[in-house]
């Protein structure tokens, strides 16, 4: 037994350990088995699962492709708050800025040309039938007829550069005049929006007008332009020296050195300067010429500025006459001292008249009228000086003391003058000049301390109206009346209070005689202004001119010429030419082949303020009144345009959201798959 044991157990081993193996791994199987069914029916439920939610997200895809597609078609829109009804049809005027400040330029080139783009975007936002009227500062004939899109975006492309400038009340009171009917109206102003176009009034526009403003941003630039000019002299006479002072004006926001001037007169330079001119401020200089001949003279200031060249030249003319007309009208005891005074100097052409025999029809050829002791001034020559005084003339009335003070008292009030009080026969001295009247200046090289004024025995006595515009050029003791200026109309009357009689007073024989009459002759010549500005000066001025039944007037410039309106005034033409002088330069008044005058044209100077009006501003201007801005950095303008008159169109949304929902639906059948089923691992 004991030896039997450990063999049989050594057998039992041997068959019972196979046994075992075979036991366990038939266990191990059966479960694997049943475990791998299971998983195979779990992924073939999720695959089932994730198929269906695959092809549900591709049908919604498609179909919400399809409907956003049929919507796009439909052109859906969100109404419009401004209620426009589109079956009344469209008038539609847009203004474009083609003034001097439009040269600048910003990123997308010349503001000019961003108008005209802009312009045709917005002709793109309304109908085929619409009708269209187009607008610049030329205020042209031809812009006053409406126009349909493809005649418009033509007349667009012809626009230009002008000299022409206007303000934002005038730019919409010609848009008001184009619209007509019961059609909507709209208004579109394009324009940099300068503050000399803008202005500060309120602007009044119609209910029934729908104002938008494009406003177009340049880049700053400085400026200086030569702003005016004017004449030291009141005559000019051949070979003397003369001086004209020049006012120039810088624009910029910094301080400009050295700004050449030059003078040229009849292309000869006749004087140089340079100016420091501090930021917004004018400067002025006076330049000195000489060496004139007679005639016309055609002047030129110039400065070296850029980038804005447009205002860097002044054009002027003026007439170096050989001689002036003054008339004397004479009383029967008049002394001989005007005759002596005019007589002596060959410049000046004096006609004397006696009293009793006056041409009237002469009087408003005459540059100064002076009455030397009249002894019975008719109220009908009163009645005439007024009308000469009126129209620019220059009268001065040495009274007769001896006369009828009553009949001068008369005349005196009828020609604007004041009425006589009394007649003073106590001798005293002149107390008072005023040296600081422009009468004066240059008379004395240096203000004495002592002067040595007129004694007067014999003089009349005002009565002194506080409301008479009076300058008194002499004065006697207690700021009485000795000899004084007074403005009337366009000219003006001088009152001495006595005669030029040495018994009445030493006046004519003293040095402050001379120097005061002939000033008052240089003051009282007639010129013509020297420049006017084009565009805005409409109605010239010149001395009269008498035309015979077959003669007109022209004003003729190079490839230029119009025929303007006369009409006759006392002393004087007036001629009307309308805003057809649009260019600076030199024009020529013509009488078939003699040349009568010269005028100079320059270009409005508002434009060379190249700063603008804001948003904000703008908006106070136009008070409560409907207005919209359009906002020019936009992508499309025709759509800002026809959203705002049409409503919110949402066809361009539902067309890309047609063709996200494509996208997504082959995205879905590219990249969407289900997981091949494995068996899990043991």
């Amino acid at each position: 037994m004991n030896f039997l044991y450990p063999g049989f157990l050594f057998a039992l081993l041997t068959v019972a350990i196979p046994v075992i193996i075979h036991l366990f791994n038939f266990r191990k199987f059966k479960r694997v088995y049943f475990s791998n069914v299971a998983f195979l029916k779990e992924i073939k439920a999720q695959q089932s699962s994730r198929e269906r939610l695959k092809n549900l997200l591709i049908l919604c895809c498609r179909i919400l492709a399809i409907v956003f597609l049929v919507f796009a078609f439909a052109r859906p829109f969100l109404p419009s708050t401004s209620k426009i009804d589109q079956s009344k049809g469209n008038i539609v005027s847009i203004y474009i800025d083609n003034s001097y400040s439009m040269e600048a330029v910003n990123k997308e080139g010349s503001l000019l040309d961003e108008a005209k783009r802009k312009a045709k975007e917005i002709v793109k936002a309304f109908q085929l039938n619409d009708r269209f009227q187009l607008l610049t500062n030329d205020f042209e004939g031809r812009h006053q007829r409406l126009l349909n899109a493809d005649e418009l975006i033509q007349a667009v492309d012809e626009v230009k550069i002008s000299a022409a400038s206007r303000q934002l009340q005038q730019v919409i009171n010609r848009q008001q005049s184009i619209f007509t009917g019961a059609s909507n109206r709209f208004a579109y102003i394009i324009s940099d929006f300068q503050q000399g176009f803008a202005g500060n009034q309120p602007i009044k526009t119609n209910p029934n007008t729908n104002v938008s403003l494009i406003k177009l941003n340049s880049n700053a630039l400085p400026n200086v332009a030569v702003d005016s000019a004017w004449l030291l002299s009141p005559t000019h006479q051949a070979g003397t020296t003369e001086k004209l002072v020049v006012q120039l004006h810088n624009y910029g926001d910094e301080d400009a050195k050295n700004i050449p001037i030059k003078l040229t007169i009849n292309q000869q330079q006749k004087a140089i300067s340079s100016l420091n001119i501090a930021a917004g401020k004018t400067q002025t200089d006076t330049l000195a010429y000489s060496g004139l001949g007679l005639g016309w003279q055609r002047g030129t200031l110039s400065i070296k500025d850029f980038p804005l060249t447009f205002d860097d030249q002044l054009n002027f003319s003026f007439r170096v006459n050989a001689n002036q007309k003054v008339l004397s009208i004479n009383g029967q005891t008049a002394e001989k001292y005007i005759k002596a005074l005019f007589g002596a100097d060959p410049y000046f052409q004096l006609t004397e008249m006696p009293e009793r025999n006056i041409n009237y029809s002469a009087l408003a050829s005459y540059s100064l009228i002076v009455l030397n002791s009249l002894d019975n001034p008719a109220s009908g020559l009163a009645q005439e000086l007024k009308t000469y005084i009126a129209n620019g003339g220059s009268v001065v009335v040495f009274p007769n003391v001896k006369a009828d003070k009553n009949v001068y008292s008369s005349f005196l009030t009828s020609l604007g003058l004041p009425a006589i009080a009394d007649v003073n026969a106590s001798a005293t001295k002149v107390s008072h000049i005023e040296l600081k009247h422009p009468l004066f200046k240059e008379v004395f090289e240096t203000l004495p301390q002592n002067i040595d004024l007129p004694q007067v025995n014999h003089y009349f006595n005002f009565v002194e109206n506080n409301q008479r515009s009076k300058e008194d050029l002499l004065s006697l003791p207690a700021g009485k009346l000795f000899f004084a200026r007074y403005p009337m109309g366009n000219g003006q009357a001088y009152l001495a209070a006595t005669d030029l009689n040495n018994e009445d007073s030493n006046l004519a024989k003293h040095p402050v005689f001379v120097p005061l009459m002939y000033k008052i002759a240089f003051a009282s010549a007639k010129e013509q202004p020297i420049y006017y500005t084009a565009g805005r000066n409409n109605v010239l001025e010149s001395q009269k001119i008498v035309l015979g039944a077959n003669q007109t007037l022209k004003l003729v410039a190079d490839n230029f010429e119009v025929i303007p309106e006369l009409r006759q005034t006392n002393g004087k033409t007036l001629l009307y030419v309308a805003d057809q002088v649009k260019k600076a330069g030199y024009y020529e008044l013509k009488k078939a082949d003699s040349t009568l005058a010269v005028i100079a044209f320059n270009d409005n100077r508002t434009e060379s303020d190249m700063h603008y009006s804001s948003a904000d501003q703008i908006k106070e201007l136009f008070g409560k009144q409907p207005l919209t801005f359009l906002d020019p950095k936009s992508d499309s303008i025709a759509s800002a345009v026809s959203s705002k008159n049409n409503g919110t169109e949402l066809w361009k949304l539902c067309l890309i959201l047609s063709l996200v929902f494509l996208a997504i639906e082959i995205l879905l059948v590219r990249f969407y798959h289900t997981q091949k089923p494995g068996l899990p691992a043991h």
